[in-house]
């Protein structure tokens, strides 16, 4: 019994014991990656240079009243339901 509980005790201090790191940052040990991106010439993608986005102010206006106020459902489709015998008997 007093070996269960001692062993009980020593698991819960190893669990803490393994949720602290030895280094500053979860990153660390990337170097060969920080390396060969320091390296790089341009590691952006070369659109994200152009400022000038293609679009249309009224356009653009449209969108955000729709996002604003959206338009109302369209009505479900009517449903014909007959009460009563369809005339036909049956000997």
């Amino acid at each position: 019994m007093i070996l269960i509980l001692g062993a009980s005790l020593l698991s819960g201090c190893a669990a803490d014991y393994l949720n602290h790191y030895d280094t500053v940052t979860l990153a660390a040990g990337d170097t060969q990656k920080f390396n060969s991106m320091l390296q790089t010439v341009d590691p952006l993608n070369p659109a994200s240079r152009n400022t000038h986005i293609e679009g249309d102010g009224t356009r653009a206006a449209l969108v955000a009243h729709n996002y604003k106020f959206p338009p109302p459902p369209p009505p479900p489709p009517a449903i014909t339901v007959n009460v009563g015998g369809s005339g036909v008997t049956t000997p």
